[in-house]
């Protein structure tokens, strides 16, 4: 990568935070105008390409957060585009395809993408997996990233949590409830959002009676009265905010 073109990528990161600038190359039009729009209405600014050449045009010009590529197209292969994303600037790069078969991943995950989704998909698992996949780009070129909510410190970075400067213990599925909210900050979470997001996938079953011992047991841990939580709030008939 030239040093012009590694200041161009720092620069994106930096400017892109509140709005990330999405590709997403998508041949199916049905699939794609309804990608369009679930982004858009999640704070993403959506760039469509309905095939290779336009895709590879916008990459020449245009700087994005993260690529959502389809694998065929008809005038080319996603492999393809996210070979030239990555001679260029390192931005994370998402398949999103019906190719589901062992060599496909393989070599999707091997030539840089970091994720690969296989249709049929649901859009909030999709959401979430961006969100996860730009936490870990901004992380690489950040550092840690912190966040704090009175007397409670969030090392999202390091997986840290603090209370008074003490360290907080909470199980794998304590802590993707409580990133779930933080990621979701100001906004309220219904419960089957809070379900899909913290489904177990070790098999570990998660319904919406074990989602009210979880929010619970996270409240016990990080509230100063847990029975009048300022953290993490019960918005009634609906679900929770933090």
């Amino acid at each position: 990568m030239s040093l012009e073109n590694f200041k161009k990528c720092n620069i994106s990161n930096k400017i892109n935070e509140d709005k990330p600038k999405l590709l997403l190359v998508e041949d199916d039009a049905a699939i794609a105008i309804g990608l369009e729009y679930s982004l858009a209405q999640e704070g993403f600014e959506v760039q469509l390409c309905y095939d290779a050449a336009s895709a590879l045009s916008a990459i020449s010009k245009n700087l994005f957060d993260l690529a959502l590529i389809d694998i065929s197209l008809p005038d080319g292969n996603g492999f393809d585009i996210c070979r030239r994303i990555k001679e260029s600037c390192d931005t994370p790069v998402i398949f999103l395809t019906a190719r589901d078969d062992e060599g496909s991943v393989v070599m999707g995950l091997d030539i840089g993408a970091d994720d690969y989704i296989t249709k049929p998909f649901r859009i909030r698992e999709l959401q979430s997996r961006i969100r996860s996949v730009l936490r870990r780009s901004n992380r690489a070129s950040q550092g840690d990233v912190i966040v704090q909510y009175g007397n409670v410190t969030v090392n999202i970075t390091k997986g840290q949590v603090r209370k008074n400067g003490k360290d907080v213990f909470l199980t794998a599925l304590e802590y993707r409830l409580l990133l779930t909210l933080i990621n979701n900050e100001g906004r309220v979470l219904t419960r089957n959002m809070l379900l899909e997001s913290i489904w177990d996938v070790s098999g570990d079953f998660v319904n919406d009676n074990t989602l009210t011992v979880y929010i619970k047991r996270l409240r016990s841990k990080i509230e100063d009265d847990p029975q009048n939580p300022e953290i993490i709030k019960t918005v009634r008939g609906i679900g929770y905010q933090i």
